[in-house]
């Protein structure tokens, strides 16, 4: 018979405790399982986030289908100590009444971009008339994190491919400051040409800021454009943020035979090959084909006038006359927002071949689907967005959403999310 094992001491026991948890602590492996990478994202759902510019709310609908509404988002909730700050500094005042009056139409623009992270946790917001980034918690609705941008309005921003990073153009400041999109720590800066607008990461490793230069004064004739000030594409290493590259599109425009047209780059979009960057101008309704590779102008095309559009090139906001724009995902098609037009419409990529007329009122941003369909746009003179396919150019949905949409991005939420309750 075996003998029993005498009992450990009390101090041997503690001493054997202790050694647990400190492996516990160094163990490589997690003595409970975590979820995969496969579990973790079978955890969000895919959706798009409309930005009601004017509202200060982000809606949330349905990525496809029907594209229904979910939720609701404020991105102001702390608009009373924005405010405060700055109708107690006269500078700050100044430009805020003025962005009130220059591109926000006589309203405040509190929402113009936004990206989730990649956990879906938070929603990360550009807020022009505060001048700042801010990052919204899905869950409560409260700021986790807030950057204020150097000058006096934010715009446009980028995420790029991997999802952990968020490029804000600084339009008042001519800077593209580059943030940890999980923290909102500035990891990078750039100078940009006057008025940086348009962010895209490409996946080669850089990043591309499109500047519009001036878009708010009545010098709008075309022997005025020197008017506008320095526009141009700058492109930067997207992880040392150096500039590697500037594009003076006045040159190509010139060399291909277009001096009529304004260089002021607006909204653009890459095929998926990167090869071919198409782009919108100030002024004109149409969009031009560039090719990377040449550095190369290759194609123009002008696309249909409503007839019921002014001529006079003052009354057309921010000097747009088509702001927005999306490629398929095969890259067989352009979809184009005819903001000053009233229209959006397919275009075929072939041969440039327009697709059928889609009346809109004021579409102010082209986006794709979830399922690569169909293209989704804003309308924001109606407060709606509506979704065109791809296949045909025809209309197959809308959805009424809040006050001025602009942006309309994808993003990913937890399953089964409620909006914040908010007061």
């Amino acid at each position: 018979m075996t003998p029993a094992s005498p009992r450990p001491s009390r101090s041997r026991r503690r001493a054997a405790l202790a050694a647990l948890a400190v492996l516990a602590l160094v163990a490589p492996t997690p003595l409970v399982a975590s979820p995969t990478p496969a579990a973790a994202a079978a955890a969000l759902q895919e959706v798009m986030f409309v930005g009601n510019n004017w509202d200060g709310t982000a809606d949330v609908i349905r990525s496809r289908g029907d594209y229904a509404r979910l939720g609701r988002i404020n991105v102001i909730p702390d608009r009373a100590a924005r405010l405060r700050e700055i109708y107690l500094n006269p500078i700050r005042l100044a430009f805020f009444l003025g962005i009130r009056q220059g591109p926000g139409e006589g309203h405040d623009q509190f929402v113009d971009d936004m990206y989730t992270t990649p956990d879906g946790t938070a929603l990360v917001v550009s807020r022009p008339s505060f001048a700042d980034v801010v990052s919204i918690d899905l869950a409560t609705g409260a700021i986790r994190w807030r950057f204020p941008v150097s000058g006096y309005r934010a715009d446009h921003m980028a995420v790029s491919p991997d999802g952990t990073r968020v490029a804000v153009s600084a339009s008042t400041s001519n800077t593209v400051h580059v943030l940890d999109i999980r923290t909102g720590a500035q990891l990078g800066s750039f100078g940009t040409g006057d008025k940086p607008h348009e962010n895209v990461f490409t996946r080669d490793g850089r990043l591309w800021n499109m500047s519009i230069g001036e878009v708010n004064t009545d010098l709008d004739a075309p022997w005025l454009d020197w008017t506008k000030g320095d526009r141009r594409i700058t492109v930067a290493d997207a992880t040392t943020y150096q500039v590697v590259k500037v594009i003076d599109m006045r040159d190509r425009l010139d060399a291909a035979g277009r001096r009529d047209l304004s260089d002021a780059v607006r909204p653009a979009v890459f095929t998926p090959d990167g090869g071919t960057l198409y782009f919108q101008v100030s002024f004109f309704n149409g969009l031009v084909e560039y090719d990377v590779a040449t550095d190369r102008i290759t194609r123009v095309t002008t696309l249909p006038k409503n007839p019921a559009t002014s001529d006079d090139r003052t009354t057309w906001v921010n000097d747009s006359r088509h702001h927005g724009l999306s490629v398929s995902p095969d890259g067989t098609r352009l979809c184009v927002a005819g903001t000053m037009d009233d229209y959006a419409m397919v275009v075929d990529r072939a041969t440039l071949r327009e697709g059928p007329l889609v009346p809109a009122s004021k579409p102010y941003w082209a986006t794709v689907s979830g399922d690569g369909r169909d293209c989704v746009i804003s309308e924001s003179g109606a407060d709606r967005v509506t979704a065109i396919t791809f296949a045909t150019g025809q209309k197959v949905a809308s959805v009424p959403v809040g006050d001025h949409p602009q942006r309309v991005r994808i993003g990913h939420l937890p399953e089964g999310w409620t909006p914040p309750v908010t007061g």
